[in-house]
Parts: structure tokens; C-alpha cells; sequence
């Protein structure tokens, strides 16, 4: 049965990290040799390369698999560290992957609601909610808010609920391309507001109204209040979360196009499958502040 040893999984991690053979050597206080040695006993081991010898190191196929279980064993070095009391024990920084829009609304309640005495550090990975669990295959996150209902392998799948958007433009945008009122065949024409290249959300919407492929103008803002920002001043219409929308709507400022009508995405909180009270800890809280948020 293939093993690895913990310092071979610990200099694995070193070397990604680092991304060169010889800043892990520096970092791990051993020679760059060692750290040579110790990647190739582990290829010999796996019958296979497990590190691209590129600047920087990245990991192939293979190895993307070491990673994970290199992740994983040092998470759960830590929560044992933390659990018996070890002097100068910081644990290890949760990487977490989350998309913009919860970012923006609950995910940092959530992150509050985990005990401060637990000690736990965050590193969150803003990331598509149809794409995040990429991060989860890749090692890279210990956990995901996602789009996908279905486990990534080694990993649980617990529903939080749904995110709800409303598709709405300011009242100036609307008298200039909708001034008989809302149509399918004049939203065509009319500059709508994308996230990113990966947001699917406006595309979704006008396939829905109009059976056809979104291709009008369309302008990109990767950042969640300066989407909302973009929509409120003109710039386009845009389906936009229903807690950053109700202000506007309220005022008169912004107007939506098909009055009632709501997009939801489903969530999913995903998490690796190892017995890990930090990852415990933190599904709770995630999970509670869904609740409050999500419909």
C-alpha cells in the first residue's frame, strides 16, 4: 500500500506554497537536496510525477490528489494540536470558497458566529458559486459555498437555501429603452451589467424572457456593490440580490423589469469529510447564518 510520510507531505505542501524547490527548502530550514529527495521518494511511491518542475511548481493530475490529502493531514495536526493544549498553537487558516454576491450579504455573519476562543484564522476564496467546487477537487478549499447540490468526492453536502435577485434598472435607464414599457425584444437591445465572464445570471434571465442567447451589449464590474453601484447610475440592468435592490426599489430609484418576478439560485455548503472540530465549528455558524438569510 503506497504511504506517504508527514515530513514528504509537509515538504509537498512547502514546495506549492512556495512555489520553487528551493524557497520550500528555506522555508522548511533543510537543503534544497532534501527537498529534492523527498518529492522524488514520493513520485517513486505514487508511479507517477506529482509536480510540474515549472516557475512556479504546480501540481499535475496526480498530485493535485497528494495536495488534498497533504491539506487534510495538516488540518487534522492541527485541530489535535488545539484540542490538547499545546503552548503556541495557531492551527492552520481555513481556506474557504465563496461566491461574490455572499460575500456581500451573510457569509461574514457567519464567519462572526464561530467562537473566538476557537482561535480559527479564515482564508476565504472569492470564486462562482458554479465553480467553487473546482476548489474543493483541487485541495485548494476546505469548504465552499456552491451551486452544486452533488458531493465532490470526499466531501458532504448540506443544503442552505437560496439566494433570490431581482432584475431591475434605474427609472433614467428605463425611460431611455424601455419608454412603451418592458419587452423581450427591446431588453435585446439595452446594455445589461455582467459580474464577470463566468456569471450566468443575466444570460439565464434573458434566455427565460426571450428564448434566445444574450448578446447585446454588455459591460463587466467584478465586484458586488460596484454591480449594484453600475446598475443604480445607468450603466446597464442587472439582476441584483434582493436585500441590495429593496433601498431602490423603495425609493422609486430603481425599477424592475418584470415586477414579482425572482431568479434563486440554490446553495450548498460543502465541506471535506474528515473529523475536524475547526470545520465543525465552522459548518455550524454557516450553516445558522444561512438560515437566517436564505430563502
Amino acid at each position: 500500500m503506497m504511504t506517504f510520510q508527514t515530513d514528504q507531505l509537509r515538504t509537498f505542501l512547502a514546495v506549492l506554497e512556495c512555489g520553487t524547490f528551493d524557497a520550500a527548502a528555506q522555508q522548511l530550514h533543510v537543503t534544497g537536496s532534501a527537498v529534492s529527495q523527498r518529492i522524488k521518494a514520493m513520485e517513486q511511491a505514487a508511479g507517477q510525477v506529482l509536480l510540474q518542475r515549472t516557475t512556479p511548481v504546480a501540481a499535475t493530475t496526480a498530485g493535485v490528489v497528494v495536495h488534498k490529502l497533504a491539506r487534510q493531514q495538516r488540518q487534522l495536526q492541527a485541530d489535535a494540536a488545539a484540542e490538547l493544549g499545546l503552548s503556541g498553537t495557531t492551527g492552520t487558516a481555513i481556506a474557504v470558497a465563496v461566491n461574490a454576491d455572499s460575500l456581500a450579504t451573510w457569509f461574514m455573519a457567519a464567519l462572526a458566529l464561530v467562537p473566538p476562543d476557537a482561535g480559527l484564522r479564515f482564508e476565504v476564496l472569492r470564486e462562482d458559486e458554479q465553480h467553487s467546487a473546482g476548489l474543493l477537487r483541487s485541495g485548494e478549499a476546505m469548504a465552499a459555498v456552491t451551486a452544486t447540490p452533488d458531493p465532490v468526492q470526499g466531501c458532504t453536502s448540506v443544503p442552505l437555501g437560496a439566494m433570490n435577485y431581482r432584475p431591475v434598472a434605474s427609472t433614467a435607464f428605463m425611460r431611455r429603452w424601455f419608454p412603451g414599457g418592458f419587452s423581450p425584444e427591446l431588453l435585446a437591445t439595452a446594455p445589461a451589467v455582467q459580474f464577470d465572464r463566468s456569471d450566468t445570471l443575466q444570460s439565464n434571465f434573458f434566455t427565460e424572457v426571450s428564448a434566445s442567447p444574450l448578446t447585446g451589449p454588455q459591460h463587466y464590474i467584478p465586484d458586488t456593490i460596484q454591480f449594484s453601484a453600475a446598475v443604480q447610475l445607468g450603466l446597464g440592468w442587472g439582476l441584483m440580490p434582493a436585500v441590495h435592490c429593496r433601498a431602490g426599489l423603495s425609493s422609486g430609484d430603481l425599477v424592475e423589469l418584470m415586477p414579482g418576478h425572482i431568479s434563486s439560485i440554490g446553495l450548498y455548503w460543502q465541506r471535506w469529510k474528515i473529523q475536524s472540530t475547526a470545520l465543525d465549528l465552522l459548518t455550524t455558524a454557516v450553516v445558522t447564518a444561512a438560515a437566517k438569510a436564505l430563502s
